[in-house]
């Protein structure tokens, strides 16, 4: 797992390739968004939206950093009733008990760190077609104005399926957002990261990576599992079924040897209780799997002891083998365990 300085920039990353700049000024997007986005133009001050909205200044303020956005000058009209009906509804969320006051600082930070990702992404990915598009018969904001409702549309669809399918997941096992359950907590990091990294260009590092998350999502959903996040060179994962977290380990860390453009990989799996909030998982479980990855071997997967003892109920699929006790940060006396396959049923 590469190291990652204050701004989340990779250490050795190369410099953006030239060819890899947009062609179009991405102030087209302001254009889009003013015109398209929101029914009317800027016309408030944060001190007007608090006010329309029923709520203090400092409250509003904090909102809009939570979202990931800069304060405003109190003069500054840079507002719209947009604004003002997206803080109310954020208050309506308390007091129906949805959303505890409390936490509501989270749950408004885990969405503005989900779509500044995603938008920072998606605005790339426009600006990139439309400058390697030659001969355009519309101008760029014309097919913009046409292409991002479309963007929102689908990704309001791909919403209310992830909603459908996770509100499934939690009525079979009988679980709310708060409760602390079992699973198969997993990660899987790409081995010498930054030394690639420094190796390859920006186009190259990028197709890597990419298609490193691509087959790695495909290969936990076929298992049944949830990808919780991707961090640049892994993949932080959880699995229900603790045999089916064994047979996900093994695939992925064996997926080099079929797949050339897949890299080298190793992976640490724990089973325990987990905290899942907001669409992230926390706990010891989670910590004990992050360090098992550290000290796996590339092209292997460490375990600890508690999943050792669940798929060691099934010889005929895992083969287990306690390693030397080891220490790392957290664990004094770490004692992974080796899983492979059965040799007989190994390729």
């Amino acid at each position: 797992m590469a190291d990652r300085n204050d701004e989340g920039a990779l250490p050795g990353a190369p410099a953006d390739d030239p060819a890899d700049t947009p062609a179009f000024d991405p102030a087209l997007l302001i254009d889009v968004a003013e015109a398209y986005l929101f029914d009317e133009p800027a016309s408030l001050t944060q001190a007007q939206v608090a006010e329309a909205a029923g709520v203090d200044l400092d409250t509003a303020n904090a909102m809009w950093r939570h979202l990931g956005f800069s304060e405003r000058a109190d003069d500054e009209v840079a507002f719209t009733p947009a604004d003002v009906e997206a803080l109310r509804i954020t208050q309506r969320l308390t007091e129906l008990g949805i959303v505890e006051p409390e936490r509501m600082p989270q749950f408004v930070r885990s969405m503005g760190r989900s779509f500044s990702r995603l938008a920072d992404w998606q605005t790339r990915v426009l600006l990139s077609s439309l400058a390697e598009k030659d001969g355009l018969d519309d101008p760029p904001l014309e097919v913009l104005v046409e292409v991002i409702p479309m963007v929102e549309q689908v990704q309001g669809y791909i919403w209310r399926r992830h909603l459908l399918a996770t509100a499934s997941r939690m009525a079979l096992r009988g679980v709310s957002d708060r409760s602390t359950v079992s699973t198969a907590v997993g990660f899987v990091d790409i081995v010498g990261y930054t030394s690639r990294s420094r190796q390859m260009t920006t186009r190259a590092l990028g197709d890597m990576v990419e298609w490193f998350e691509r087959v790695t999502t495909d290969l936990v959903v076929a298992h049944g599992g949830q990808v919780v996040k991707t961090i640049g060179d892994e993949v932080l994962y959880t699995v229900d079924d603790p045999v089916r977290a064994g047979h996900l380990a093994l695939s992925l860390a064996e997926r080099s040897q079929s797949d050339e453009r897949f890299p080298e990989v190793r992976v640490g799996t724990a089973h325990g209780p987990v905290l899942a909030r907001l669409g992230d998982v926390f706990g010891a479980t989670v910590n004990l799997a992050a360090r098992l990855t550290s000290i796996a071997r590339p092209g292997r997967v460490l375990a600890d002891g508690e999943l050792a003892k669940l798929l060691q109920a099934h010889p005929e699929e895992f083969r287990l083998r306690r390693t030397r006790r080891t220490s790392v940060k957290g664990y004094e006396h770490l004692e992974p365990w080796s899983v492979k396959r059965p040799r007989e049923s190994r390729d």
